[in-house]
């Protein structure tokens, strides 16, 4: 017997497709998919006009509404506490599918940020907040022992193009100006720094060294370079440092480890507290938004949820009404490694002790072991966090843990995080985001395969795999090598729908019990 050939498949190509904001010129881009049926689905993508091509330079999208506005704090907290709607809020409405006055009304009241500093006009903007997509954030960034300054501004465009919606510079090795003006210049999404890692470089790694004047110096330089947001370590206090240190693995923010030792060398309070309402004034300069860092995250399971934590915590909640008072956007940050048991704690006291402004977290990490896999192991309890209400989860990559990650690994942690985070917009009943599934489940139940892939997070992947299972997608009774075309459910099931309950009825069985 002849063996039937498979049929070539191939993948629907997305493109860029524009919607306009009502009432003004301002036009929002979407990835835009034709399904076989002809109908197109919109959806949310961040990856600017990398979708298209590799663009030498990227279009300064905010140039012109820059220009046009005028204040001593022109920071969109401001702005909003103003009831004025900015371009800024207009753009980010649509992208989100809601009224610009809700966004709006968001941002006024803290629970929401637009990242976007005045000196980053190539950033498309976005919303982060508890009533919007659910976020994910991309740390790249090199290292002291990896220094190829070129592949980070790769990783940038992997991850944009990936999903990712905002993306961290974390470089502490190489020239860090030149790495994170290439990485500014090229991103369509905002870009967060942690100034504490180029303050403690040039003082040549020493905290004997380091001052609140060569810290100042370096927040100033990269605000006006346009990093759009800055985790600043502010809330780890002296007074935390004796419960930190009874833990089992101590203090494993880069960060928060610095500034820990710095206090010990010098025997003085934290100069980022010190001099906080200095650092809001910088911010508010330049509308570069502040991420608190959370310097005492737990980095093991035994340390979840302990007094170090909910110590800092606290105070983070005081570092964040001082900053609305100055106008400028606050984010928080979370844990960290923490139990499926003790996630839904964290979110609540975030919510209680930081006044409900946007909690971004690492994971959480649910177990320990994960080393190689830790992108499961963050995703799975990023995915609950982000459904008891977080707004924005950085990825995690299958490298966490033991070394620089690849591009390869960007991906991944991106594709991984990006599920984690759609399953919790689905869980908030998130409209745009039960559209997608919906044209999938149609796709699926119609057995359109090239809709299928075109609609998968990652088409490639779903489209090569589905061609090297030895699937067949072209011909009228399609099927892959899971059932084949005889054992198919849902194929059984379309016809059980096709032939209807009234033309032909299933026999009931008959009652055998004994009367």
């Amino acid at each position: 017997m002849k063996k039937k050939e498979r049929s070539s498949s191939s993948l629907t190509t997305a493109k860029r497709a524009f919607v306009k904001a009502a009432g003004s010129a301002i036009k929002v881009p979407f990835k835009e998919i034709k399904l076989t049926t002809g109908e197109k689905v919109l959806l949310y993508d961040t990856s600017g006009p990398y979708l298209d091509g590799d663009p030498a330079v990227i279009p300064p999208v905010r140039k012109k509404w820059i220009a046009s506005r005028k204040a001593a704090r022109p920071t969109q907290m401001h702005f909003a506490k103003k009831g004025i709607v900015t371009e800024e809020m207009r753009f980010a409405a649509v992208r989100e599918g809601v009224e610009p006055e809700f966004l709006r009304k968001e941002v006024a009241a803290g629970r929401a940020i637009i990242p976007a500093n005045i000196n980053h006009p190539e950033a498309e903007p976005m919303v982060i907040g508890g009533k919007f997509l659910v976020k994910i954030n991309a740390n790249i960034g090199s290292s002291a022992l990896v220094l190829d300054e070129k592949n980070e501004l790769r990783k940038m465009k992997t991850a944009v193009r990936a999903g990712a919606d905002t993306v961290m510079d974390l470089s502490t090795g190489g020239d860090l100006r030149k790495i994170r003006e290439s990485i500014l210049r090229a991103s369509p999404v905002p870009v967060g720094t942690v100034p504490m890692y180029e303050a403690f470089e040039r003082a040549e790694r020493s905290v004997l060294k380091l001052s609140w004047e060569l810290y100042r110096d370096v927040l100033i330089e990269q605000a006006e370079q346009g990093v759009d947001y800055f985790t600043i370590h502010a809330g780890i206090l002296r007074a935390h440092l004796p419960k930190a240190l009874k833990r089992k693995a101590g203090i494993v923010s880069r960060g928060g480890s610095i500034m820990a030792s710095w206090m010990c060398a010098h025997n003085r309070e934290n100069f980022l507290y010190a001099n906080w309402d200095e650092i809001l004034d910088i911010l508010s300069r330049y509308d570069a938004a502040v991420s608190i860092g959370d310097g005492l995250r737990p980095g093991c399971i035994a340390d979840a949820n302990d007094a170090a934590q909910f110590a800092e915590l606290r105070t983070l909640g005081g570092l964040t009404k001082l900053a609305w008072k100055n106008d400028v956007q606050v984010m928080i940050e979370g844990p960290g490694h923490v139990p499926l048991n003790l996630i839904e704690e964290n979110m609540v006291l975030e919510k209680k002790l930081c006044h409900g402004a946007p909690f971004y977290t690492l994971g959480p990490l649910v177990t320990d072991i994960g080393a190689g896999r830790d992108h499961i192991t963050s995703a799975i309890g990023g995915a609950l966090i982000a459904g008891f209400g977080a707004s924005m989860i950085c990825y995690v990559t299958p490298r966490e843990h033991l070394g620089l990650p690849t591009l390869r690994d960007v991906e991944e942690g991106i594709y991984t995080h990006k599920l984690a985070a759609h399953a919790a917009d689905l869980a908030r009943g998130n409209r745009m985001a039960l559209k997608w599934d919906e044209a999938m489940a149609d796709a699926r139940a119609s057995m359109r395969w090239h809709d299928q892939f075109a609609l998968s997070l990652e088409p490639e992947l779903s489209l090569r795999t589905f061609a090297e299972s030895g699937g067949v997608a072209d011909e009228k009774e399609p099927y892959c090598t899971m059932c084949g075309p005889d054992y198919c459910a849902m194929r059984i099931s379309k016809k059980l729908k096709e032939k209807g309950p009234g033309k032909r009825q299933i026999s009931k069985p008959r009652n055998n019990r004994p009367s």
